[in-house]
């Protein structure tokens, strides 16, 4: 178990491939631990070196206290890449994990070599607020239960809810290790997110990428942050919901080893 002590705060992390290889960050999504990853972790180590970790509040990592924000997140990564004498990375993440990378690639743009965003917005809007605050709804009253019944639906396309009954039957007994007052404030901090407007300083290679399906974090938010950063690639995967990483592994994983091959300095 790899540990950092960043910021007064443990951090835990994975190392992934060889030693000498391009550096992919992925950071999770808000329910989404390392484990997560399993099916890049697999592809992508053969091509690159991929960081893995848990971000302050998310299982393996420390809980302290909130509040939490996006920029303490994004400097708590930076501070990761120094302990590890990382001199820069490409910077990817999903959903919550995403919306950390675009921080971070606007806090530490000589840190990004490239920035990949997979289902991640860049502000919350009000039907995005309403989709989702029964999850603080349902943390803040310790309900692991509850906290599954109204994020699955939203986060899987139909036809992988029907096809994976068990492993979504079974999220509830993972649901229920969660720290529910550590995702309190999560998602508060999620709350507070509005880079919209920041957005065009990026200058880093980017890829916008999004399921075609996804109910929550979908195209309408992509095409904003597509719009917004100069020379973006963007990407609809078809069929696939939020839970993109899950649902579409070989897509993605094509798609990222694609994306940093074109962005690796020879």
């Amino acid at each position: 178990m790899a540990i950092a002590h960043v910021h007064g705060i443990d951090l835990y992390y994975e190392l992934h491939g060889p030693e000498t290889g391009e550096v992919l960050v992925l950071s999770n999504g808000i329910m989404m631990s390392t484990a997560s990853w399993a099916y890049q972790t697999a592809e992508l180590h053969k091509h690159m070196r991929v960081l893995l970790y848990d971000c302050r509040g998310m299982w393996q990592s420390e809980h302290p206290a909130g509040p939490y924000s996006m920029e303490q997140h994004a400097d708590d990564l930076a501070a990761l890449l120094e302990h590890l004498q990382i001199p820069a990375a490409h910077i990817g993440g999903i959903s919550y994990g995403s919306e950390i990378s675009m921080v971070f690639a606007l806090r530490y743009p000589h840190l990004t070599r490239s920035l990949i965003v997979m289902d991640g917005v860049s502000e919350v809007d009000a039907l995005l607020h309403g989709q989702t605050y029964p999850w603080l709804m349902a943390a803040e009253q310790e309900d692991a239960e509850w906290l599954l019944r109204t994020s699955y639906h939203l986060n899987f396309a139909k036809p992988y809810i029907e096809a994976n009954q068990a492993f979504i039957e079974g999220s509830a007994a993972r649901y229920a290790q969660i720290d529910m007052k550590a995702f309190v404030e999560l998602m508060k901090a999620f709350y507070k997110l509005e880079i919209t407007g920041e957005l065009s300083r990026i200058q880093a290679p980017t890829l916008v990428v999004v399921g075609e399906d996804d109910l929550i974090k979908g195209r309408r938010f992509a095409e904003v942050i597509a719009s917004r950063i100069a020379g973006s690639e963007y990407v609809v995967v078809p069929g696939s919901g939020h839970a993109l990483c899950l649902e579409k592994p070989a897509i993605l994983n094509t798609l990222l080893i694609g994306f940093i091959a074109k962005h690796t300095k020879p």
